[in-house]
């Protein structure tokens, strides 16, 4: 990200105003009614915009404001109203799931039916489509496993050991070209993207930004870890099916190498990972705590109603003939789309 992002309603303006100046100039802002947070532009901006203080920062924004009274009464104000909106869309149970039945229940919501948006870009996506896509996903890729690191101090025993297990395949294994973040990287530039962290940021919309914000949510308060914990487990339970299709859509068109590797990566390592964490992760923690079972399954059902909204919105765009970002990616192309690399075969 080279500079903040555009406002894109009364909120943001005022946010983003504020952060080019020195920490404490803020002041205190009165929401606005937001009736619909989580497809709400100017809200879900906002919210993305404090949380991005805990990761890189912002450019030009002094380190100071991760930690401004004002800026943090901001985002609490702001996280109230996404987390009720969140328990409005997918009500939280009111009885705790047994630990005995947390890898049961995780693996009913990984097979319920939803959008395709694998299967769309399997057999039908064209490289414009496969390029937004990207897009789409760089505002977590970028950052993969990150969010998910806040639960690690947040946990002992069985499931601290499970969880790192996975997080260090996700950080390369130790080396830096096999971090996530860095082969997805690869893939954007293949495909002719900037892969600098945030480079789309103005183009990319609160349908999508609202899933990364749900873990920046529940990976930032140890109260919501068993959240972030159903999260992660099915987060790596419905990956292996979809990227190996992501792959085949990319060869499809014609691409390989650092293109596919990303996906093919994915295919190999949350396959092992699903077991991980579906049984030792998620049903360890609830082994430990069984009250964090309601969590854990509430974690999981959030991640997928809002995946599902995101697939639905990608793919009616595509179904209409126009972008699924906020503006036409071809003006914010980074060099020249590179040459299909034929797979063999």
């Amino acid at each position: 990200m080279s500079s903040l992002p555009s406002p894109r309603g009364p909120l943001t303006e005022r946010l983003i105003g504020a952060l080019q100046d020195p920490p404490g100039a803020l002041g205190t802002v009165e929401l606005p009614s937001f009736p619909a947070p989580l497809a709400d532009e100017d809200f879900q901006l906002g919210l993305y915009l404090c949380y991005e203080l805990h990761y890189r920062g912002l450019p030009g924004v002094h380190d100071d404001w991760e930690w401004d009274p004002e800026l943090l009464a901001l985002r609490r104000d702001l996280e109230l109203r996404f987390e009720r909106a969140l328990l409005d869309a997918v009500p939280r149970g009111l009885d705790p799931t047994p630990a005995a039945d947390i890898d049961l229940v995780l693996r009913e919501i990984s097979e319920q039916d939803g959008p395709s948006l694998s299967s769309y870009v399997k057999v039908s996506a064209s490289l414009e489509e496969f390029r937004e896509f990207l897009v789409h996903r760089s505002a977590y890729q970028l950052k993969e496993a990150d969010p998910h690191s806040w639960a690690i101090p947040r946990l002992s025993g069985a499931p601290k050991a499970a969880l790192i297990e996975i997080q260090s395949d996700e950080y390369g294994g130790g080396r830096a070209e096999w971090i996530h973040a860095e082969l997805f990287a690869r893939a954007m530039r293949a495909l002719g993207l900037d892969s600098d962290y945030g480079a789309y940021l103005e183009l990319i919309p609160a349908v999508t930004l609202a899933t990364v914000n749900l873990m920046s949510l529940f990976g930032l308060h140890r109260r919501l870890r068993g959240a972030i914990v159903g999260h992660l487990a099915l987060f790596e339970m419905t990956s292996s099916i979809p990227n190996r299709r992501y792959a085949d859509g990319v060869r499809r068109l014609g691409f390989d190498g650092d293109a596919a590797l990303f996906f093919d990566e994915h295919v190999t390592a949350d396959a092992v990972h699903e077991a991980i964490a579906a049984v030792d992760l998620a049903g360890g923690l609830a082994r430990e705590d069984e009250a964090l079972g309601t969590d854990i399954v509430w974690g999981a059902r959030a991640l997928s109603h809002l995946d599902a909204r995101w697939a639905e919105h990608v793919l009616t765009c595509w179904n209409e003939g126009r972008s699924s970002l906020r503006r036409d990616l071809n003006a914010h192309t980074h060099g020249d789309v590179a040459r299909p690399v034929l797979a063999s075969g």
